[in-house]
């Protein structure tokens, strides 16, 4: 009897063993993906999340001008298909960088405020002439931008 219970008490303890190492592989991957930035995640994150959110707008909007063009309005089924298909074409871009600003706003504010950065330089730049200000003004913003360790920048004068 006791044979028979030591028996299946080692068979429940490997099958624990054995279910406890295969959930924790996974676990174990997420967190140093997580933790150390492996494989860029933020950046997959941010693109899966600003392109679900894209898909599912462009769907009702779709959805929408087909019921609206086939139902309303007294056109026929393929040119009512065919206008909501040129309008989501038409949409697609615009709407993908507007909510990718977005979520990048939100997710991934790196790459937002560095945006934001090269924008106010460019602006600035359109209104500058003097190149020794251009130079001071283009290492200043790489050096808060990305904080390397050591900047320089040559600019060449043509007489």
């Amino acid at each position: 009897m006791f044979g028979q219970f030591s028996g299946s008490l080692v068979t429940v303890l490997d099958d624990i063993c054995l279910a406890v190492g295969i959930f924790s592989l996974p676990v174990c991957i997420s967190f140093a993906i997580l933790k150390y930035h492996l494989y860029d995640i933020d950046r997959l994150i941010s693109r899966t999340l600003s392109y679900t959110v894209v898909t599912g707008v462009l769907v009702g909007v779709c959805a929408g001008s087909v019921t609206l063009t086939t139902r309303v309005l007294p056109f026929t089924s393929p040119v009512g298909v065919a206008a909501s298909t040129l309008i989501v074409a038409g949409l697609f871009n615009p709407l993908r960088r507007r909510v990718q600003r977005l979520v990048d706003r939100r997710f991934n504010r790196a790459r937002y405020d560095a945006g934001k950065t090269v924008a106010a330089f460019a602006s600035r730049l359109r209104d500058e002439v003097d190149l020794d200000s251009i130079r001071d003004d283009l290492v200043g913003v790489v050096r808060n931008a990305l904080e390397p360790a050591q900047v320089s920048a040559w600019i060449s004068q043509r007489d």
